[in-house]
């Protein structure tokens, strides 16, 4: 783990409004941990799934997926069809399985692109109401956007949890 102060620490991220800095600084986080937390696991250790819990692949592969269609939602338009693909795939994992390397890149592109969002998004537009998934359950922009950033710490959390876990059992064998 690297010792620099945490996002939110680092002051203003430049060209975010000031209403989505949270947003921002949670997003810049859950990518510098998940990075920090998966980074040098072999592919076992990556798909292993401690007493049955969620591995970090997973994890890792949701974050991007579920980060993608939060925003997607945001800008109250509806799944693609590659979207839906990669929900199917988090779904139901297929062989041969994405590496550590890949599955984070696709994460670290996803938020680059969620703060490419925020950064266009005005403040006038927060409140705009927006329609979540297939039954379309009542939401807004803010509401989509801070779910996004908070349900990406969660899963960065279990993403901590679960490498410290697996490494500690390296270290039992």
């Amino acid at each position: 783990m690297t010792t620099r102060p945490e996002a939110w620490q680092r002051g203003p991220v430049p060209g975010i409004p000031d209403q989505l800095q949270a947003v921002a600084h949670a997003l810049i986080g859950a990518a510098e941990d998940a990075a920090d937390a998966a980074g040098g696991l072999t592919a076992a250790q990556l798909w292993f799934s401690p007493g049955g819990a969620a591995s970090v692949g997973f994890h890792l592969m949701h974050l991007a997926g579920s980060t993608d269609r939060l925003f997607t939602y945001a800008r109250g338009e509806g799944l693609s069809s590659e979207q839906k693909v990669a929900l199917a795939a988090e779904r139901a994992l297929a062989e041969p399985r994405p590496t550590a390397d890949a599955l984070l890149r696709a994460w670290q592109e996803t938020v680059a692109r969620a703060l490419d969002q925020l950064a266009r998004t005005p403040d006038a537009d927060l409140g705009a109401p927006r329609g979540v998934g297939r039954m379309a359950l009542p939401s807004n922009v803010r509401g989509l956007l801070f779910h996004a950033a908070e349900h990406a710490t969660r899963h960065v959390g279990q993403i901590i949890t679960t490498a410290k876990i697996i490494r500690g059992m390296e270290l039992l064998s």
